[in-house]
């Protein structure tokens, strides 16, 4: 693995944007991502750091240039990162034939299904070669204090990296997740050419209601379902448009004693198609949080809101940032 390439630095709320690229051995290719780092992250000391996982046919750059994630970053003093979404360019026949699956469409898992076993380990880079780069090239970036968060896609690899890896992380968050993929035409794609048909076992390893069913030990569960007051139409695949409008927003937060788990799903009203197709299911994985036990002081309330998502809540901010 090489060191880190800065190809561009941008000015971005006291803070700046690092544009940067590297090789990667879990990939076996070069690798594009983003770093924020905000203003606060000079000299000795060191800020914590939050990973955002993008979604379907996105890069690192959706999020960093168009989410306005750096603003809440640069007031609380946290670090983003924000990855691509999958190896690209290895000439693999038919990675770039659709949208759901290949280019663009890692899905967070490590694949072991052939072509794709060889590269397409986008699991083991998020969770392990990507944090170990940036901790030894970046020494202002506080490996003790992480927390994980994406959209759709990015929003399933943040809460099944968090679950399988709950150690690693202060806390988790999901917007709009693909909760339950091997019940959703999306994940039922992915996996089955990642994995294979037949490999259901490894499919469960990686669905995030059925690691939320064998969840050991106790979770908070609050589920928001929060109404804005407008319904505009919105790109799916930008996060940003998400956070510039106002929407419907369906919420699910889900509080660990020592770790805390946020499940956010914001969806635009009844309007949103990829909610209706059954893509995301997030009532999937509060079912199975209730099934395992964990539905102690479980809540669900309805009340209108008039500003624009924050990338964490103030509950995450306060995990992310205390020692």
């Amino acid at each position: 693995m090489s060191d880190f390439k800065t190809i561009a630095t941008i000015a971005s709320f006291g803070g700046k944007l690092l544009k940067l690229t590297h090789n990667a051995s879990t990939t076996g290719c070069e690798m594009a991502l983003n770093l924020y780092l905000p203003p606060q992250a000079q000299g000795s000391k060191k800020v914590p750091v939050l990973l955002y996982l993008s979604g379907l046919t996105c890069t690192g750059d959706n999020c960093a240039e168009k989410g306005f994630f750096q603003h809440g970053a640069s007031q609380k003093g946290i670090a983003i990162v924000y990855p691509d979404t999958s190896p690209r360019g290895l000439k693999i026949e038919g990675e770039d034939d659709s949208y759901d699956f290949g280019s663009g469409a890692g899905f967070y898992i490590d694949a072991t299904q052939t072509p794709w076993n060889t590269n397409y380990k986008m699991y083991s880079y998020i969770a392990s070669e990507l944090p170990t780069a940036l901790f030894s090239h970046f020494p202002q970036l506080d490996a003790e204090r992480v927390s994980i968060t994406g959209h759709s896609m990015g929003g399933h690899g943040a809460l099944t990296l968090f679950l399988k890896n709950s150690k690693k992380y202060k806390s988790v968050s999901a917007f709009a997740p693909i909760s339950n993929p091997i019940n959703c035409p999306w994940g039922q794609k992915a996996f089955a050419g990642y994995f294979g048909k037949e490999q259901q076992e490894k499919w469960r390893e990686h669905d995030a209601t059925e690691l939320v069913r064998s969840y050991k030990g106790a979770l908070d569960l609050l589920i928001d379902v929060v109404r804005h007051l407008l319904n505009p139409p919105c790109n799916p695949n930008s996060i940003a448009l998400n956070a510039q409008k106002r929407y419907h927003e369906k919420r699910l937060p889900i509080h660990h004693p020592t770790n805390a788990l946020s499940l956010f799903c914001p969806l635009q009203g009844t309007g949103d198609n990829f909610y209706k197709q059954g893509q995301l299911l997030p009532e999937n994985f509060a079912a199975a949080a209730k099934e395992a036990g964990n539905d102690k002081g479980l809540n669900l309330r309805y009340h209108p809101v008039g500003s624009p998502p924050q990338p964490y809540s103030q509950v995450e901010a306060s995990n992310i940032t205390n020692k």
